[in-house]
């Protein structure tokens, strides 16, 4: 009698415990890693507190540099990350030869030419040197850049990828540094210029509106991305993501928060990927 009351008591206990687990997972969260790049989280700060609203567990995992979070993305030890434009992107995965892809656009945050040497464009002098991130596509950005600005003249076949000898006019005898791009900031003591990516200079306090020079809002290869393995942006939680990124109380809040430095720019999927088209 006492080993059939023991046998009910732990059968009940385990229904019970059973049932516990059932509402459980019924009212928990789905769960994902989103890996970011640099200390400025504010909006993915925003987003975490909505998708939990939503049901969604966003855990934050933070890098200090440009090639940890894809690395990281392609081992499976974080679902998604977001931090690099569509084309620095696609040449790091071609590199690498990481199966990922892109799964949305994000924002742009106009990359800039800064300098506490000197006021203006017109005040740098012959010989200047300029410091410039030196990854691939974000040195191809910078060479851009100062094109766009009027100091250089690139070769007809500049396709965003940098290097020195696409550089076919340089009146100004420009002296490149190429470092580090989370060094940039840093090297506004000892350079007459530093070309410095938005998240970087948000990070060092500078203001955009404080720069020599910066880029428009419309240079699609410069469309910042979220990034997913490949086969996964199907996934229910990574579209719910995307929707809440896309929505327009975050759109609101980027535009509120950053004042120009970060653009919402929700392009599809379609426009996105042919940004390579931009230069034909």
């Amino acid at each position: 009698m006492k080993k059939f009351v023991l046998v009910l008591i732990v059968l009940t206990l385990s229904l019970l415990a059973a049932c516990g687990n059932e509402e459980g997972s019924a009212e928990g969260s789905d769960k994902v890693k989103v890996g970011v790049s640099g200390g400025d989280t504010r909006t993915w700060d925003y987003i975490v507190e909505i998708a939990k609203e939503k049901g969604l567990e966003i855990e934050l995992v933070k890098f200090n540099d440009y090639i940890q979070p894809n690395i990281a993305l392609a081992e499976g030890e974080i679902d998604a990350n977001a931090f690099q434009t569509i084309s620095y992107f696609d040449e790091f995965k071609a590199d690498q030869k990481l199966d990922l892809e892109a799964i949305a656009s994000t924002v742009i945050a106009p990359m800039g030419i800064y300098s506490k040497k000197h006021k203006t464009l017109e005040d740098l002098p012959d010989g200047a040197t300029i410091a410039l991130p030196n990854e691939g596509t974000n040195f191809g950005r910078a060479l851009l850049l100062l094109q766009e600005a009027g100091l250089i003249t690139l070769t007809d076949d500049f396709e965003g990828i940098g290097a020195i000898d696409k550089i076919k006019d340089n009146p100004k005898n420009l002296k490149i540094e190429a470092v580090a791009a989370g060094n940039t900031p840093r090297f506004l003591d000892d350079v007459d210029a530093s070309i410095i990516n938005n998240n970087f200079a948000v990070e060092a306090d500078l203001v955009l509106d404080e720069a020599l020079f910066h880029e428009s809002a419309t240079a699609k290869p410069y469309i910042n991305i979220i990034a997913a393995q490949t086969g996964d942006a199907d996934r229910p939680e990574l579209q719910q993501l995307v929707e809440i990124y896309h929505s327009e109380e975050v759109e609101k809040f980027i535009i509120e928060e950053y004042k120009g430095s970060s653009i919402p720019t929700f392009v599809s999927l379609e426009e996105l990927l042919n940004y390579k088209d931009s230069w034909k």
